[in-house]
């Protein structure tokens, strides 16, 4: 009589333990979900497209993605290199110079906007030497670009670096005993056989820049049409105008999902 009970007990178990993970799965995705859903929610209504076409808006979009198409090429141009010597060269210190290269993606954004303020700012060290040359980047279009490329070109350097690191051994050494020189190898190679990789570390980069507000703040400040970004719009916009918060907080939210669907796609067809 033992032995059939123990077996419906454990069946009970079984078949109930699923609602476990099923519970805690879903109280965290409903933590994501809600808010995101909700802001949506809140944005609908009859002054939307009003808002979505205000001066604000229009010009806070427009400086975003300019901005960021700019530090996706600068990240891509200076990026690429980078994490090719990173990956198959080896030299002293190289670690040390990875562990810089990764320290903005975990620094919080405060810190990273200071710290350009205090390499670059007027009264910073590099300040007076760039006075001398007419060059102020504080409060400016290109302070936005240096801010967004220092926070977000160590994703796309990481993720180039890894896609490097996982091309084929053979292929390297195939690529030497034909005589291939390192820009050959590079350009011929290593670029073809990661291109998709490229791409997503690209597009990742780009998202990560439409969406940078905290060293942006600090560093370019707020000026509409010349530092206003989307990001910057919305924190402006919860003591001004919550209407346009609400809009490119939606914008924001669409772009991000239809960029991370894009790069989900490129990833899978890579495996």
């Amino acid at each position: 009589m033992n032995k059939p009970s123990n077996r419906l007990r454990q069946s009970l178990v079984g078949g109930n333990s699923k609602w476990i993970f099923v519970i805690l799965s879903g109280i965290l995705f409903a933590l994501f979900a809600v808010p995101l859903a909700a802001v949506v929610l809140r944005s609908i209504g009859p002054d939307f497209f009003t808002n979505a076409l205000s001066r604000q808006a229009l010009k806070a979009l427009s400086l975003s993605l300019v901005t960021s198409s700019i530090t996706m090429i600068i990240s891509a141009v200076f990026g690429t290199p980078l994490a090719y010597v990173l990956a198959h060269w080896k030299f002293k210190y190289k670690s040390w110079i990875e562990l810089i290269l990764d320290l903005p993606i975990v620094l919080p954004p405060s810190v990273a906007g200071l710290a350009l303020l205090i390499a670059f700012g007027r009264n910073g060290y590099f300040g007076p030497a760039l006075n001398v040359l007419g060059i102020s980047l504080p409060f400016t279009t290109a302070a936005v670009v240096i801010a967004q490329t220092f926070v977000a070109a160590p994703l796309y350097v990481r993720s180039a670096r890894i896609g490097f690191s996982g091309v084929d051994k053979q292929l390297i050494e195939s690529a030497h005993v034909e005589g291939a020189s390192q820009w050959q190898l590079f350009s011929e190679v290593m670029i073809p056989l990661t291109s998709r990789i490229l791409a997503s570390g690209a597009i990742l980069t780009w998202t990560r820049a439409l969406g940078e507000f905290g060293a942006t703040i600090l560093f370019a400040g707020n000026l509409v049409g010349t530092t206003q970004t989307m990001p910057v719009a919305i924190y402006v916009g919860f003591e001004q105008n919550l209407g346009v918060a609400l809009v490119l907080s939606v914008v924001l939210i669409f772009v991000s999902a239809i960029v991370l669907t894009v790069t989900k796609k490129l990833e899978q067809r890579e495996y």
